[in-house]
């Protein structure tokens, strides 16, 4: 079994939710970015989305495109990212780390070196937004070769052909856009939320995390009661971006922490 799937396992058992934020590595600067995993974890995080910083993003609102401009300017690659997973593991062989992003950092490492680096590096699954299921077969197996799980995405739009697809070459979980639009957008529509989580449970046998446009306790306690897992990036990202680089880690620790504490106090559940 693998750290994601033993993590939903859990979870499930003690009738909890889990909580995966994002950050984007090398924000503010690569020597934070491990500190600021620990945190998170310190708040009650079960999985953490790292993501790998790109130039020319489609699904990332402004939030996270700051991120990665200010990462990319440090210096930041996806090389550099597998070495902060490295330096994470040294303290944490337990939660799960998935990277995501896009498809031309790993096109220029290769295939099969990233997913050999990935895995000796400890990282546990890949997100790759520009890589639907019907354009990356060989890319997949890669991974599951590694031991690594493919996550995708579905959406509001995404038909039952793409649920009959994901079911088919992902693994981990499944990332269910919220909203049309980015990461960041404050629009979701819990009422259509509530009929189309059930039609994916019924097509993909996988925990379904939902993410875009979750920015507070409200609105996690709403996604905690519909899905598996709540994702929340851009806020993250935003609180990172706003406060001291000494208090930074702390300060999103604590915000994590007030997250968490509203999943379990919304299920019943306690740690």
């Amino acid at each position: 079994m693998s750290r994601i799937q033993s993590v939903f396992h859990e979870l499930q058992a003690a009738g909890r939710k889990a909580l995966i934020p994002f950050i984007t590595a090398g924000d503010p600067d690569g020597e934070l970015t491990v500190p600021l995993m620990r945190a998170l974890v310190a708040g009650g995080a079960d999985i953490i989305e790292l993501g790998v910083p790109f130039s020319d993003p489609m699904a990332d609102g402004p939030a996270i495109q700051r991120a990665s401009e200010r990462a990319l300017a440090g210096g930041m690659s996806l090389s550099k990212v597998l070495g902060i997973v490295r330096a994470f593991r040294a303290g944490d062989d337990a939660t799960p780390v998935v990277l995501m992003g896009y498809a031309n950092p790993i096109e220029a490492m290769g295939h099969g070196v990233f997913a050999a680096a990935a895995r000796d590096a400890g990282v546990d699954g890949a997100l790759v937004v520009d890589y639907p299921p019907e354009e990356c077969a060989d890319f997949t197996a890669g991974l599951r070769a590694a031991g690594l799980d493919q996550i995708f995405l579905l959406a509001p739009t995404s038909s039952e052909q793409r649920f009959r697809d994901v079911a088919k070459a992902g693994g981990g979980y499944i990332y269910y856009v919220s909203l049309k639009g980015v990461t960041g957008a404050a629009n979701i529509d819990f009422d259509e939320l509530a009929c189309r989580i059930p039609r994916v449970r019924a097509a993909v046998d996988m925990p379904i995390a939902v993410g875009f446009g979750i920015r507070d306790a409200a609105s996690a306690k709403k996604i905690g009661a519909l899905a598996d897992a709540v994702v929340i990036g851009s806020r993250i990202v935003e609180e990172i971006e706003t406060s001291p680089r000494e208090r930074a880690a702390a300060h999103i620790e604590t915000f994590a922490r007030g997250i968490r504490t509203a999943l379990d106090e919304a299920a019943g559940a306690t740690p």
